[in-house]
């Protein structure tokens, strides 16, 4: 049984039988939207107990009646979306929309609807404690998933001019990530010249994103290492704040965008890019 602590007392009353669904309940509204959430996933929860009895009685040779099993195992994912969905958006100021995309919903949404339903809801539950695991958790998701938007960002080229991502929309682009005194990035910065060499005439660019701290020796490595594309940094290291709002925790990092702003593919290397490329780019 679900509730939230609050100032006030909060009442039950429930039986044996239909524990933890509550025939009355008195307290803070939280707690209510918690039983609220409850008693609307009880039919699922009963139906799931159903299908995993089905599942364990399915002889594994028997393909007609797996498939069929399949079907209502899809149906019954879709309608807990729905579910929650209706439940998120008559609920956007309770804690129990937290509770219920976490538990519920992130295993069944794309990335991008997740999103969406988190923006839904009142800034103070996205600003709270619970927003806060949801907000680590989408921060986790856009550090290594794919197929979900790209985020825009803007930063400035050597000649101090502001590049945005958004500005390459129509084309594949490769942002790299990388910097002069990184060893491994240079190593394999040839793989990379020879990928650009390759396809630049086939709608495909790069956007070099430095990690660097010193701009002399970025500009050098650009130089020394035959980099022909976009090159911007912010000179902060670590902290460059690309690489901070895309999670990046090491060099060499990469991620392969389509022409719609879609991430297609991360972190390629070698060969790899040139069959990503080769793939894509038909």
């Amino acid at each position: 049984m679900l509730f939230v602590s609050g100032g006030e007392p909060i009442h039950f009353a429930t039986t044996l039988a239909t524990f933890p669904l509550a025939s009355a309940v008195k307290g803070n509204e939280n707690t209510m939207a918690m039983q609220a959430y409850q008693k609307a996933f009880d039919p699922l929860i009963k139906r799931a107990q159903d299908l995993n009895q089905e599942a364990r009685e399915i002889n594994p040779e028997d393909e007609p009646a797996k498939n069929a099993f399949r079907k209502k195992a899809d149906q019954f994912s879709k309608d807990i979306v729905k579910t929650g969905t209706d439940f998120i958006k008559a609920h956007p100021k309770s804690i129990a929309s937290i509770w219920l995309m976490m538990n519920e919903l992130r295993s069944r949404v794309e990335p991008a609807e997740f999103q969406q339903l988190f923006d839904s809801l009142d800034k103070s539950i996205r600003e709270s404690a619970y927003g806060n695991s949801v907000t680590a958790y989408i921060k986790s998701l856009k550090a290594n998933a794919v197929n979900i938007p790209a985020d825009d960002f803007a930063q400035e080229d050597e000649k101090g001019n502001p590049v945005k991502l958004s500005s390459f929309r129509g084309k594949y682009v490769l942002v790299d990530f990388w910097a002069s005194w990184c060893g491994p990035c240079r190593q394999e910065n040839p793989n990379v010249v020879k990928a650009y060499n390759k396809y630049k005439s086939r709608n495909f660019t790069i956007l070099g994103v430095s990690l660097d701290n010193d701009r002399d020796r970025w500009l050098r490595a650009v130089k020394q290492d035959g980099l022909a594309w976009t090159q911007v940094s912010d000179l902060k290291g670590w902290g460059n704040e690309v690489a901070v709002q895309y999670g990046i925790q090491s060099i060499p990092a990469n991620m392969l965008i389509g022409p719609d702003g879609t991430i297609l593919a991360r972190n390629l290397r070698g060969e790899e890019l040139e069959q990503k490329l080769q793939e894509v780019l038909k």
